[in-house]
């Protein structure tokens, strides 16, 4: 019989299918892993219980435990995730802010049961050493009592004989044929054990998500939260943006303009008593026009950059590597074009990410990746430099993370100290056209 069997709630659901033993042996394997991590659950529940009936100030030791028992949840939410493609949300928001004056074990259960993730998890953790870790367990036991049926296979009867009777399930040893009786059956369930073994495993991941997912209502309060935050974050880029142009055009083309009028005006008043003056009054002019032109270029460059407009995002990063003070190799795999605004957003990130490179890294070579896979857009900029870099200690990729939030952009930067550096980049997106390329 093949039955197939399928979790939801993740971008790539597991079949678990009738009998592998290898999937089996790796079902063992996580099914031991699981019930170590109820038995480190159990110490949690234990340290959460005890933080609240502690006596003493405030709220005491329980935000500190709760961090904990959140901390093992989104270990058990990666494994969901890793071995069943079951995605489970993760917290909406931190863990709730300590109040003032609060004290006492039942203003220490209100801190807890107030917020309803951490509610949750509060139950998951109560709940998890004995459901969770009988569940994890259950293939364990089945493989540790077979292996005492083999052992009773052989020795079963002189223990019967030295502990005055001795039973294997429901079958009594007296003699060598119910000692070899016991050995067949317990042969009997290590295959069971590993048909069983993934399908605990799944059963485990179900519970998880039961007990830790956040609800709808959860989820939509935490969207409309961050749509408001990187709204505000847009708008105040938009308006940085709008007074660095009006503070280019001014100190910029605008001088400059003011200064090619007064120049004509000049050579209008010299042209009949002055000719050879006015000649280089009309250079000076001619100049100040280029001058000009080529600000209000560089200005237009930085708003939205021609080669982005003309020929698509590829071409443009394309661009950035050739002109990078870094020799940089770009790999692409990209099947249409995202669309105009993010774009714009993906660009400017990579060309700051190249910029922190040049100036920052000492780096010999870096590498940018381009990709497009299941809506969402992955760009990658690495280097070989000396690492260390941090979002906390600067404000460029600080930047690169405001400016990619406005389109649901999340940014993961590993940079361990002496390299190398990775700053990844997701955006959910549509590709809107065929790629426009000139390769």
């Amino acid at each position: 019989m093949d039955r197939t069997m399928q979790l939801g709630g993740g971008p790539a659901p597991v079949e678990v299918r009738g009998f592998s033993v290898p999937a089996g042996l790796t079902g063992l394997r996580r099914a031991l892993t699981l019930s170590r991590l109820s038995v480190a659950a159990l110490g949690h529940s234990l340290g959460v219980t005890g933080a609240i009936t502690l006596v003493g100030p405030g709220l005491g030791l329980v935000p500190r435990a709760m961090a904990g028992v959140r901390a093992l949840a989104d270990r058990q939410r990666a494994l969901a995730e890793d071995w069943s493609g079951v995605r489970i949300p993760g917290p909406p928001g931190p863990l709730p802010e300590v109040p003032a004056g609060a004290s006492g074990a039942i203003a220490r259960y209100r801190w807890i049961t107030g917020d309803p993730q951490t509610r949750r998890e509060f139950t998951w953790i109560l709940t998890e050493p004995v459901v969770g870790g009988l569940l994890a367990f259950l293939p364990v036991a089945v493989v540790l009592s077979g292996l005492w049926g083999v052992f009773l296979a052989f020795f079963g009867v002189p223990l019967s004989t030295a502990w005055d009777g001795l039973w294997y399930q429901f079958v009594p040893i007296e003699g060598t044929a119910t000692a070899v009786l016991a050995g067949l059956l317990s042969v009997l369930q290590l295959p069971l054990a590993l048909w069983l073994a993934p399908r605990a495993v799944h059963r485990h991941t179900r519970r998880t998500r039961a007990m830790l997912a956040p609800s709808e209502q959860e989820l939509m309060a935490g969207r409309i939260a961050h749509l408001t935050t990187t709204r505000s974050a847009a708008v105040d880029t938009r308006m940085a943006e709008i007074r660095r142009i009006e503070r280019d055009l001014h100190d910029g083309a605008q001088a400059r303009l003011v200064a090619m009028g007064m120049t004509l005006d000049a050579a209008e008043h010299l042209l009949e008593r002055d000719p050879q003056a006015v000649r280089a009054l009309l250079v000076e002019a001619r100049q100040s026009s280029a001058k000009a032109l080529e600000e209000l270029r560089d200005l237009v460059r930085g708003i939205h950059p021609p080669v982005l407009a003309d020929r698509g995002l590829v071409d443009a990063v394309r661009a950035l590597a050739m002109v990078s003070a870094v020799p940089t190799e770009v790999i692409v795999d990209l099947p249409g074009r995202p669309e105009m605004p993010l774009e714009s957003a993906v660009y400017f990130a990579v060309s700051e990410l190249l910029a922190n490179v040049a100036k920052h890294s000492d780096a010999g070579r870096a590498h940018i990746d381009l990709r497009y896979d299941r809506g969402v857009l992955r760009v990658t900029v690495s280097d070989n430099g000396r690492g260390g870099a941090d979002a906390r200690l600067g404000t460029g990729l600080r930047g690169v993370e405001r400016r990619l939030a406005t389109f649901d952009g999340v940014v993961a930067v590993s940079s361990p100290v002496n390299g190398p550096t990775t700053v990844t980049m997701e955006l959910p997106c549509a590709l809107s056209s065929p790629r426009t390329t000139s390769s």
